[in-house]
């Protein structure tokens, strides 16, 4: 059975993590240990999950790095903000690439969910993984990106409900990809031709929501000024 890692147990990590965990043994890593010590006692510090969420399933919730030498597959689910200039931070995906280069072994995948711009996992971050572990991309390990679609605060659509994107370094590793993320992604997935059409896909997504939620606001205070409900109208 395949081993996996999820890197960052954020609200996107963490029931990541846990929804693997039914099907897979799984490592569940964090550099904060206060928060890794809660997750340990089965809380999740974003309250985002019920504490039956940590019922049945195969999972170690760790901050020793040393730990991730027994994955085979990592999932990278850590944060990429921007500064007060609107400039992505991409120190957190660094730095995760470079733990996982240090225990990184022949025939492991590496699948980066974090939300980065066209370009940045194969220009970016293979070149981090590489320098630390001495692989070769394809050659010796597979790569690819499938962004993360979490929806803070809905019980709605979660996880299992939404269709997740994958990509692939080749056709192989596509087609394993796709099959870890089926088994519990209810909704299915969709294969994207390549690494960057996922990174752009998820780039689109996040402005199409930014537009939707601007506009809105905007004919909010215009409703507001004409003395109407916004609700009304919408309804």
């Amino acid at each position: 059975m395949t081993t996996i890692a999820v890197i960052g147990l954020g609200y996107v990590g963490l029931p990541l993590a846990l929804e693997l965990a039914k099907h897979f043994r799984v490592f569940g890593f964090d550099i904060n240990a206060d928060r890794v010590a809660l997750m340990q006692q089965g809380i999740d510090p974003t309250r985002e999950l019920a504490p039956g969420a940590f019922h049945n399933v195969d999972i170690h919730f760790t901050a020793d790095a040393a730990d991730l030498q027994q994955a085979h597959f990592f999932i990278v689910a850590v944060p990429t903000p921007v500064d007060e200039h609107n400039v992505p931070d991409l120190i957190p995906v660094q730095r995760a690439s470079e733990t996982i280069g240090k225990v990184l072994k022949q025939g492991d995948y590496v699948v980066f969910e974090s939300t980065v711009y066209p370009g940045c996992t194969e220009e970016d971050c293979v070149p981090i993984i590489e320098k630390f572990s001495g692989l070769n991309m394809v050659t010796y390990y597979k790569i690819g990106y499938s962004p993360e679609r979490i929806n803070p605060g809905d019980k709605e659509h979660t996880i299992t409900t939404i269709t997740k994107v994958v990509s692939g370094c080749d056709d192989e590793s596509l087609e394993l990809i796709a099959k870890v993320y089926e088994l519990v992604v209810k909704a299915g997935v969709h294969k994207a031709s390549s690494i960057k059409v996922a990174e752009a896909a998820k780039i689109i997504e996040n402005t199409q929501r930014d537009l939707n939620i601007a506009l809105m606001n905007e004919l909010a205070v215009i409703c507001d000024r004409l003395g109407v409900r916004t609700r009304d109208v919408l309804d």
